[in-house]
């Protein structure tokens, strides 16, 4: 899953599970059951998983371009700069 994938399922996860909870809640509280509110919260968390987190191929239609390792050798990384420890302290009179 790229990067773009990831915030698209992170979305419809959030959408989905807003409107199955609003869903539960309205039908639950119109038929007075609130066994019939959590076996439709709980089906809309099982089809949200199914929905949001095996790697479907539509959530990888962004695939990241990586350097080849020829490539990468001719650029090394950066070093860090050494910072030296030896600063003088100026004396107040």
């Amino acid at each position: 899953m790229d990067w773009q994938g990831q915030k698209q399922a992170e979305l419809w996860m959030q959408i989905l599970l807003l409107v199955f909870s609003v869903g539960a809640l309205a039908t639950g509280y119109i038929i007075g059951s609130f066994r019939m509110m959590m076996l439709i919260y709980a089906g809309g968390v099982f089809f949200t998983t199914l929905l949001t987190v095996p790697n479907w191929p539509f959530f990888n239609r962004h695939p990241l371009k990586w350097l080849d390792p020829s490539e990468a050798e001719k650029h090394p990384k950066p070093q860090k700069a050494v910072v030296s420890k030896d600063k003088k302290k100026s004396s107040k009179k």
